[in-house]
């Protein structure tokens, strides 16, 4: 198995996010206004529906490193994907609520899973000195993502399950994608290394405020992912079919943060060959 460059692998990781963070979760809320007339759901029951892929993608989180170390790279990755592809399917195939709430719970283990996944990949194929760049390119791969959501929302406005079967077909080909390209190991590291210190006090308290942010953005940008697009339509009057201008606003902002690290990414570097 050939395995990819340093710049072929955060294009590729952009990719996997892409798929599981743009388009398996985040786009939900871009189809909500949709969604809610076609199956008759409440503001209550859409928003509660709305807040379960963050609650199995915490889940999914606090499994996913051992899953990583157990499972390898490869096979977590594909998990992930496997759990996007079959997410993406209930929900285009949604009739009422137990169904609908399957597909995104199914869609927010995925997030949970590829991150971690990609992250071991990387230890075993990216030089340490270019972690931060390639980490860089592959979160940007969340703007992609909500970039093509947009798009289909503005070409597919009132064919929502038709974009999410479209969102699942590309689950899938990065399923293969993942099995063909990322190893099978979780990471390279020699059998005589010194195991990482403790962490610190100081470090604690680092982690702990860093933690703090995290969680303050997360509360306040989750009405916006989950209700932004409803509330153009129900409140401003906005076509459904036009929603899509918000995120599309949103992904190319986004897609800012990764184009300095690209350019400075090699084409070819040469890396560890990891273990089978």
């Amino acid at each position: 198995m050939k395995f990819p460059s340093s710049t072929s692998f955060a294009l590729l990781g952009a990719a996997l996010i892409a798929i599981s963070f743009g388009l398996a979760r985040f786009a939900f809320g871009l189809f909500v206004p949709p969604i809610r007339a076609e199956l008759e759901l409440s503001p209550d029951m859409i928003g509660i529906i709305g807040a379960l892929p963050l609650i199995s993608f915490i889940l999914a989180t606090l499994v996913a490193p051992l899953a990583a170390d157990r499972l390898g790279a490869r096979n977590t990755a594909v998990l992930s994907g496997g759990f996007g592809a079959v997410g993406l399917v209930l929900i285009s195939q949604a009739s009422g609520v137990l169904s609908l709430g399957v597909g995104v719970v199914a869609c927010g283990i995925c997030t949970g899973l590829m991150m971690p996944a990609l992250t071991a990949a990387m230890q075993a194929l990216v030089k340490r000195s270019l972690h931060g760049r390639v980490s860089s390119v592959m979160n940007a791969g969340t703007s992609v993502g909500v970039v093509g959501a947009a798009s289909a929302i503005l070409l597919l406005a009132g064919a929502w399950r038709y974009a999410y079967l479209s969102f699942a077909v590309l689950a899938m080909i990065g399923v293969l994608a993942t099995w063909y390209l990322i190893p099978s190991v979780s990471r390279v590291m020699p059998a005589n290394a010194a195991p990482p210190p403790a962490i610190t006090t100081l470090q604690w308290v680092r982690l702990l405020r860093l933690s703090g942010f995290a969680f303050v953005m997360g509360f306040v940008s989750a009405a916006y992912w989950i209700f932004a697009p409803d509330l153009a339509v129900t409140v401003g009057a906005l076509p459904s079919g036009s929603t899509g201008w918000l995120w599309l606003g949103v992904g190319l902002a986004g897609l800012g943060g990764a184009v300095p690290w690209l350019q400075t990414l090699p084409i070819a570097t040469t890396h560890p060959s990891p273990r089978p």
